[in-house]
């Protein structure tokens, strides 16, 4: 999937053009209000970290989730404890040793993880038996408990809630995380390739039929029902469609959160012109494949900028309308508001450390364009009905763009904010590292 070197080579060109046009906009940069901040080095040595939560009942352990299908616990002084939490590696899915979106992608733990030690895990598994013939993989959301005493997942406790078979190996999503109401989210991705096409994807493409889990946002309650129960409320349960469905038209979620006010946040990387940041709300429709960003979407068309916008779903019902978005270089090369290709969703800062920050959504992108390791850190005032993205004013990052790709952004329970990164872009070595967001 990587650019060819020619390619590549006429592509940095233009980045190096874009970004040397692009330092007027580094002054607008509300260094007053937040302050100069760096990056501070908690913990190294990982493939590709994706993932970062709190371990619950323990102050100052985190849990480290490398996309090749290892767990890891973090201790405050940045070093990792001997053994694995949870180590997935013998049950995923071969994966490319360059880009791969399979692997270990989300992890939760149950609300009441101190007294039941329940955890829920989303991982690439081979393709089951009976899946449809030449797919790729099946994603598997799992509960395990962990071992009595000790601080280790037990494999053979694994309880498989949900398969869902996949036809492409990207647009995976995988982010899992209990809401105020005590229910289990899962976000999905449409099932890969392009445009929700092809192989595996149904006419007018799996993100906007409610009779496929692809391509939304899930709802199951874990503690009912053999193996979930279905909240009665889910916009489908009780009529046509997916009774776990609870948002739906996505491409590729990444970085789910909820918000402080209790509202469920969004990042959904876009196909080629534009990346989305959307609040997700109960029987919402996002739009993919017939709209991106603003617009319109049209899979024949993938490249036009303009294309009419649809604004009601099959149903009669309004599309949702995205909080803030910002241009791809993949469609706008040139353009000085193109900030990069791939979002990375985050949350909006609670934490007290960096009091400018406070009440700003923090979020990311990967790269600024396909091979380049060029990730960018982003905030936004969450007021009004659309958001402006601001660099965020990073110690030794032009304009907010940080030397690495940057895989993900975390959060501990004291609401202080970790940035992931390697410099593959992919699953070779292991220079992966977890980074804290703190005043400079």
């Amino acid at each position: 999937m990587s650019p060819s070197s020619s390619s590549l080579s006429s592509r940095v060109r233009v980045f190096a053009a874009v970004a040397a046009g692009s330092v007027l906009l580094a002054a607008s940069i509300p260094a007053e209000e937040i302050g100069v901040l760096k990056l501070e080095k908690v913990a190294e040595g990982f493939v590709s970290p994706v993932g970062l939560v709190d371990y619950p009942g323990e102050e100052g352990l985190l849990t480290i989730l490398d996309q090749v299908g290892v767990a890891w616990l973090v201790g405050a002084d940045g070093k990792r404890l001997p053994e694995p939490f949870l180590d997935l590696r013998s049950k995923v899915a071969k994966l490319n040793e360059g880009f791969d979106e399979r692997g270990l992608l989300g992890l939760a733990f149950h609300p009441s993880f101190s007294t039941n030690g329940r955890i829920f895990a989303y991982y690439s598994r081979p393709l089951r038996e009976g899946a449809p013939r030449g797919w790729d993989h099946t994603s598997v959301i799992a509960e395990f408990r962990v071992k009595e005493g000790e601080r280790s997942a037990d494999l053979a406790s694994e309880k498989v809630l949900l398969q869902i078979d996949q036809p492409q190996f990207n647009h995976n999503s995988g982010n899992v995380l209990f809401g105020p109401d005590g229910f289990l989210y899962i976000s999905t991705g449409d099932g890969g390739a392009a445009n929700d096409v092809g192989l595996g994807h149904v006419p007018g493409g799996n993100a906007q039929d409610p009779e496929q889990l692809l391509g939304k946002i899930l709802r199951i309650d874990i503690d009912r029902g053999d193996p979930y129960g279905i909240p009665a409320d889910n916009p489908f349960a009780g009529r046509d469609g997916r009774d776990e469905i609870f948002a739906l038209g996505l491409r590729n979620p990444w970085g789910l959160a909820f918000l402080p006010d209790g509202r469920l946040i969004l990042a959904d990387i876009g196909q080629n012109r534009f990346e989305e940041v959307n609040i997700i709300e109960k029987g919402g429709n996002y739009g993919w494949n017939t709209r991106e960003g603003f617009g319109g979407f049209d899979p024949d068309k993938a490249m036009d900028v303009v294309i009419e916008k649809p604004k009601v779903d099959a149903e009669g019902k309004p599309f949702a309308e995205p909080m803030l978005v910002y241009k791809n270089p993949k469609a706008f090369p040139t353009d000085a508001d193109a900030r990069g290709a791939s979002i990375c969703g985050g949350y909006v800062y609670r934490g007290q450390s960096i009091p400018g920050l406070r009440d700003r959504y923090v979020f990311g992108d990967w790269t600024f364009m396909w091979g380049l390791g060029k990730g960018s850190l982003f905030s936004a005032k969450t007021e009004g009905a659309h958001w402006e993205l601001e660099p965020l004013p990073v110690e030794g990052a032009s304009n907010g763009q940080i030397d690495a790709f940057m895989l993900a952004i975390g959060e501990d329970a004291a609401g202080e904010l970790y940035v992931l990164t390697n410099k593959a872009g992919g699953l070779t070595g292991e220079t992966g590292v977890v980074w804290k967001l703190v005043q400079g």
